[in-house]
Formats: C-alpha cells, structure tokens, sequence
C-alpha cells in the first residue's frame, strides 16, 4: 500500500498491526516518507504508552525462511552500542519494532547531506564517528570470532540479505526468487539502448573503460552456489548484519558525536565472518551518492551513455565515490575489514576464494534490494531511471566481477588493501 502511494490505508494497517500485537491503543501514527527504507517502513506512533519511532520489516517468502528476527540484546551483551527497542515482534509478516522517541538524526540523513561536501573540516566529526563505530564493531569481530558449523551458518537470518533472495521456494536448488521477479525476461531501457534480459545476461560489463570478465548471468548464477548458507561452515561472529546508515542513529549532541545501531533484523551469534561486514560496506559507500536511494536526483547530478558493442556493454558515466564516502571506504579497510581478514587467517580459517565470496555478497545489494531496470514495476521495485539503472548495472558488475588482465578499480584497490599480509592475491 505504501509503496504505491496509498499511505493512510497504509497507517491505518500499521496501526492495527500495533495495536494487536502490542495491545497498546493507538491515538495516531504516521509512516515516514524514507527513501533509504527500502524493504521496510518507518514513522511514528502515539499509544495510550507515549510516542514511539517505529521500524517494520517485510521480506517475502519468510515465513519458511530460517533464522529468528530481532535478537537486540545479544548485540548490547556482545558491547555493541545499540538502541535497544521497548516492543519488539518477530512473527513471520508482523516483524515490528517500537522504540523510545528521541530527536537524533539517522546517520543516512546526515551523511546525504555531506555528499557534495569537499571541506574535510565539515566532513571530520561524521567521517570519525564511523571510524569509532568500526573499531568498536572490528572489536566485537575478533573477540566472538569463533568456528561455526554448516548447520549454524543456516540458522543465522543474515542469510535472507543474500541467498534466500534469490531462492524459489517452491523449487529448491533453482534460482529464482527476486531476480525471477526482477529481471528474468525484463526489458531493460537503458540511455542509448534497450535490452532484454535474454541478451544482457551473457554480456560483458564494461563500466568507464574497465571491462569485467563475467556476465550479469553469470554473476548471478555463481552467487546462488557461492552463497548457499551452509558453505559457511568455519568462522562467524556476533554481529548486527544489516548496519546501514539508515539503520544508525548520529547523537550529535554527545561531544564528539557518536553513534548507536537500531533494527537489528538480521542480528546473530552465528553470522558468518565474511558475510557480517558487506551490508554497510555496500550500502554506506558504493551506493552512494544518490544513484541507489535517490535515482531521480542521481538523473541530474549524472550522466550516463550505453553502447553494445559486440559482446560487451560499454556503460560511461561520470558518478563517482564523494569524498565522504571515499573516506568511509579506507577507515572501515584499515580499521575493520585487515584486522578480521588477519584473525581469520591467523587461525589458517580464511578461505582461498575469500574474495569471490565477498565480491558475490556485495553484487547481491545493488541487484536484490530493490529493482535496477528503469521504472520496473514488479513487487518491491524502485523507481529508477534509465540514468540510474546503467549506474547501478555498472556498481553491480565492479561488485561481482573481476577487471580483465591489466585493468583496475576501486573496489580492487580495496580488496588489495585488506589482503592478509599485503600479499596482493588475486581470483
């Protein structure tokens, strides 16, 4: 209902969910309109209890998903800083949250606000209260670092970020879920040319000039396989999973600012190492600025031009990282993702293809949290433009693929930078 625009019939459902699962009378309620909630919604409501922010998660198909929602205090017992909610309901389809009300921005919000930004004084208190929080992560990382069995690794709901979204659960062992529903046999119209999945799926992405060895099919062939849960067996750790800033509280009257996690849907004693950081890697760095949760800004900030030629894609377009984001990308490589990689490889636990897996973890948030076509209209698609889709297909490529022989990128320079050892391994 809300996302298509019918919000008080919307409210009205939210509130009687509250209502009944809480028993708290409802007086008034009103959801946020929150470009960063993209699988969720979010807003505030007045009960016979007092005012309260709200948060409530959707995922299809969760009820014969694995895994429990909403496991807060196991993140506040860890020594993680997070908000924990006063209600909390994790029936499949009513996974709602209610915390205290309070006034602080989320840390998405101000973030959003520094993109254009290039003074590094106004951009220093923001860029160390991340860098606080990835050291205080990091911290946690390395002290529940322990072994984990295949059938742990299946019980942590971190998995329905990744390979749950790309099951179809009426035919286990096929892809489908929502890259059926997103692209399978879609038109993609993308400046300068439009496709059919039938054609794009076996093409080369080429994206400003670095050309990428797999296909969009490909990519999502291998990550189905890759990212079956049970072949996590090894290392996890305690970790909130889903830590996108949208998802991160900015206390900017605590001097220096500082920051609290909220919404712990994917949170878990089990996660998998290599799987707990790649949410807020993705979604605080590479999404940014604009193209994912703004793509209609993003349409006039940017430009973009698209050309097969032959058996490649050629996407040119001028969007790069910000400062701001640039700066995320090296503290959360120096400060959280080299002391973990280090651990796990220091107790010989750090798998070969630990950056194929990685790569296909972060080619799975461009392309499964929402729909990347231009103006697709399947469930949960956003509302991308043919500027913003070839962006995205792009990031999507740079995600999961690899440059050919002699070409680089940022994401390469990063994985480089955590390599255990400075070794520089490649695929």
């Amino acid at each position: 209902m809300a996302k298509a625009g019918k919000t008080a019939e919307a409210e009205a459902v939210v509130a009687a969910l509250i209502a009944e699962e809480f028993r708290r009378p409802v007086r008034s309620l009103s959801i946020n309109r929150d470009a960063y909630s993209l699988n969720s919604l979010n807003g505030f409501v007045t009960t016979d209890a007092g005012a309260f922010f709200f948060k409530f998660h959707q995922e299809e198909g969760e009820d014969r998903m694995s895994g429990e929602y909403y496991r807060a205090r196991l993140l506040a017992e860890a020594g993680l800083p997070v908000d924990l909610p006063v209600e909390t309901s994790t029936k499949p389809g009513r996974q709602i949250l209610l915390y205290r009300l309070r006034k602080d921005r989320r840390l998405a919000e101000v973030a959003r606000d520094l993109d254009a930004e290039r003074d590094p004084a106004k951009l220093a208190p923001v860029i160390e209260a991340q860098a606080a929080l990835d050291r205080a992560v990091a911290e946690v990382y390395l002290r529940t670092l322990h072994p984990i069995t295949a059938e742990q690794s299946r019980g942590e709901p971190i998995h329905r970020l990744f390979h749950e979204r790309l099951r179809d659960f009426d035919r286990p062992g096929v892809i489908g879920g929502r890259f059926a529903a997103f692209y399978r046999d879609q038109d993609f119209v993308l400046p300068g040319v439009t496709l059919n999945w039938r054609a794009l799926r076996g093409l080369r992405i080429s994206f400003n000039g670095v050309t990428y060895r797999d296909s969009l099919g490909a990519l999502f062939d291998a990550a189905f396989t890759g990212l079956e849960p049970g072949r996590f067996e090894g290392l996890g750790v305690t970790a909130h999973g889903d830590a996108h800033n949208a998802n991160v509280w900015y206390e900017e009257n605590e001097q220096p600012p500082r920051l609290s996690l909220f919404d712990p849907a994917f949170a878990g004693t089990h996660v998998p190492a290599l799987l707990a950081e790649v949410k807020p890697t993705f979604h605080n760095i590479f999404a940014h600025p604009f193209w994912l949760y703004e793509p209609q800004v993003a349409a006039t900030r940017f430009r973009a031009n698209v050309e097969r030629r032959g058996d490649v894609l050629a996407i040119e377009t001028d969007w790069a990282l910000s400062p701001l984001r640039t700066a995320f990308l090296e503290r959360k490589a120096a400060l959280l993702w080299r002391p973990l990689l280090a651990a796990m490889q220091a107790r010989d636990q750090l798998p070969q293809d630990w950056r194929r897996l990685v790569k296909l973890a972060l080619f799975c948030c461009p392309t499964l949290v929402m729909n990347l076509r231009a103006n697709g209209t399947t469930p949960g698609a956003g509302a991308h433009n043919p500027v913003s889709s070839a962006i995205g297909l792009g990031i999507a490529a740079m995600m999961g693929s690899v440059p050919l022989e002699g070409a680089g990128d940022v994401l390469s320079a990063f994985l480089d930078s955590i390599e255990p050892n400075g070794s520089g391994r490649k695929p």
